[in-house]
Parts: structure tokens; C-alpha cells; sequence
């Protein structure tokens, strides 16, 4: 049974407010809270080390797995290793991420390696989202790290999503691309007060007419510090595109690294990336709405990270 901490948590980082249709397994306190699966979905737990295992039959369509973590305990530190195999011609939604309520001293972390293989023309929607709470002293601490192995004509789309809470993130993400395969990624990320927050993405575009949109959306406010670390490899005939755009404020720092490598004559590939402040125009125009600074000022942030 999960408690209403767990709970209130569980519908931040997985939109649950009831038990989710379809596969799932709920992950609190670093143990196993329910689990569900489907004729077309398996899920298995690891053996030696925590973690699972998420089977997807060859054909299955328009069918979810929900896979969230909860912590609600101080001090409490978790690796997990999470393993998706996506049989060919599938097309589901997958929906991870992790919560941590810490009121202690001790620092909270939840450490994970989530590995997607991509059957040939599978199509896969995948969300992740992290989220903080709590007055305690101790930190909140997300490290995931991602690797995607994608087969010829398959696609996958991500959402990374991070907008409260959460003290110190290292998140690093991987993906290998075959002839045709089509990945795209949208971060969208918030830090305030004296958080970090690292996102470091290697994508390889190996086979001819495979292509990538890795674009990410962020806000820096307070003391807080951002890196974005975006590397697009073109080892064949190619599209990739990354791109970074940020708002920063107060006495925020952030450092853009996109990085483009051509191993092969017909690699398209292009970066891009902008930092700047709010446009005082911007907060003016909002003000003489009737809205305060403070509150024009939230109303960009949300719009421009939504």
C-alpha cells in the first residue's frame, strides 16, 4: 500500500491518479508497490542485481507501460537497471520517471540505466519526468542515464522533463541509430537556488537516411548552474540537429557544448544554441495587463518551457 506522500508524488512524475491501465510496475522505497502485465507486455524482475525487465511482443499497438519511482524515505540511495525489449512493428507509450520527497538531513538518490532496444519499424513514445519535494535538509538526487539501440526504420520519441525540486541531476543519454531510424528528443528543465543540472547526449547516426532532433528548453534562476553536452556523430548518409535554448536569470550560470562529427560526405548535420534574459519589453507588456513583475516573469518561464 502506497501512502498519500507516495501517492501525490506518483501523479507528478506519472500523471497517475488511479491505477494506470495496461502494464505497469510501481516502484517505492525500493521495492516493487504493484505491478501488472498484459498478454502483449511482460514485466520480470532482474535477478542479482534490482531492477526489471519489459518484454513488448512483435505487433503490439496503441498499448502503455508505466514504470515510476517514489522515494519518500531520507537517506535513502537506489540503482536500478531497466531493460526494454520492443518487438518489430509495435507502437507503444512508455511512461518512467522518479519522485523523491525528503523532509531528513540525509541526502535522497535514485540512480538508474534504463536500455531500449528498438525493433525494426517499432515506433515508441517514452516520458520521463523528475520532480522534488520536501523542507528537509538533505538533497534530492536524480542520476538516469539512457542508452537506445535503434533497428532499421524504427522511431522514438522522448520527453525529458524536469521542472522542480530536484537538488542535483547528472542525466546521460546514449542512442545508436540503423538505416532509416528517426529519433526525437525534447528536454524541457528548470533549477533555482543552488541546484545543477547536467545533460550530456551522444547520438550515432550509423546507417543511411537515419536522422536526429535532439532539442532542449531550459531555465537557470538563483545560484543555480546548467550544462548541455550535445554531441550528433554522422557515420553514414544523414540528418541530425540539436539545439539548445535558454532563459537565464538572477545570478544563474549555464554552458552550452553542441558538437557536430562528419564521418561521412553526405552527413547533413547542424547545431544551434541561444542563452539570453527575459526582453524587458517582454515584462512591460505583461505588467500593463494588470499582472506584477514576479508574476509576469512566471507566466514567460511557463510558456516558454511548456
Amino acid at each position: 500500500m502506497m501512502d498519500e506522500i507516495q501517492k501525490r508524488i506518483l501523479e507528478e512524475v506519472a500523471d497517475l491518479h488511479t491505477v494506470p491501465e495496461g502494464a505497469y510496475n510501481i516502484r517505492a522505497n525500493g521495492v516493487s508497490a504493484a505491478r501488472s502485465t498484459t498478454a502483449n507486455i511482460d514485466i520480470t524482475s532482474k535477478t542479482g542485481v534490482s531492477g526489471i525487465d519489459i518484454r513488448i511482443k512483435p505487433g503490439t499497438k496503441h498499448e502503455s507501460v508505466h514504470i515510476p519511482v517514489v522515494l519518500s524515505q531520507s537517506g535513502m540511495k537506489e540503482m536500478v537497471y531497466n531493460d526494454f525489449y520492443i518487438g518489430e512493428d509495435s507502437d507503444v507509450v512508455i511512461v518512467a520517471g522518479c519522485g523523491i520527497h525528503n523532509c531528513g538531513s540525509q541526502d535522497s538518490e535514485h540512480d538508474g540505466i534504463h536500455r531500449f532496444y528498438v525493433g525494426k519499424n517499432a515506433k515508441v513514445k517514452y516520458v520521463e519526468k523528475h520532480y522534488g519535494e520536501g523542507d528537509g535538509s538533505g538533497k534530492r538526487i536524480l542520476n538516469p542515464g539512457t542508452e537506445v539501440y535503434m533497428e532499421e526504420g524504427s522511431s522514438m520519441e522522448m520527453e525529458m522533463v524536469q521542472i522542480k525540486g530536484v537538488d542535483s541531476t547528472y542525466r546521460t543519454t546514449t542512442a545508436e541509430l540503423a538505416a532509416g531510424a528517426r529519433l526525437v528528443v525534447r528536454e524541457r528543465l528548470l533549477t533555482h537556488g543552488n541546484q545543477t543540472a547536467v545533460s550530456d547526449y551522444v547520438v550515432k547516426l550509423n546507417g543511411e537516411d537515419a536522422s536526429a532532433d535532439v532539442v532542449s528548453r531550459s531555465v537557470a534562476k538563483d545560484h543555480s548552474y546548467q550544462k548541455f553536452d550535445s554531441q550528433i556523430v554522422g557515420n553514414a548518409k544523414c540528418s541530425g540537429h540539436t539545439e539548445c535554448d535558454a532563459i537565464i536569470m538572477g545570478n544563474a550560470r549555464i554552458l552550452a557544448v553542441p558538437q557536430l562529427e562528419a564521418n561521412d560526405i553526405d552527413a547533413a548535420l547542424i547545431h544551434e544554441a541561444a542563452i539570453g534574459k527575459i526582453a524587458g519589453e517582454q515584462i512591460i507588456k505583461l505588467m500593463t495587463l494588470g499582472l506584477t513583475e514576479e508574476e509576469a516573469e512566471a507566466q514567460i518561464v511557463n510558456g516558454f518551457l511548456k
